[in-house]
């Protein structure tokens, strides 16, 4: 799984610089704002979504393995919970990246 994790960080990180150039320097990343410039955020506010799901994912994984390490049917909840969090934010990422440029 942690595999896959630097893999979704490493593709985050090389489409952010493959399309760096075409990048406005603001984004609309507050969708929940009304439109207009309330949505609209600096460039370098989009890696809070990794660095968000590699918070969740490290946090998953350190209460798994402190509280539930025996319990394979939790372990299989985490495992799944932490393979959807990694796919979603890293399309989210990948998706916001390639509509704004």
């Amino acid at each position: 799984m942690l595999k896959l994790l630097l893999s979704a960080n490493l593709l985050m990180i090389i489409t952010f610089i493959l399309k760096f150039k075409t990048l406005p320097p603001q984004i609309p990343l507050y969708f929940s704002q009304l439109w207009g410039e309330g949505q609209l955020a600096d460039l370098w506010i989009i890696f809070i979504i990794p660095i968000f799901m590699n918070i969740l994912f490290f946090s998953n994984q350190y209460i798994f393995n402190r509280f539930y390490s025996e319990n394979t049917f939790i372990k299989n909840i985490f495992y799944y919970l932490n393979l959807f969090l990694i796919i979603a934010f890293t399309l989210i990422f990948v998706k916001i990246i390639f509509i704004i440029s």
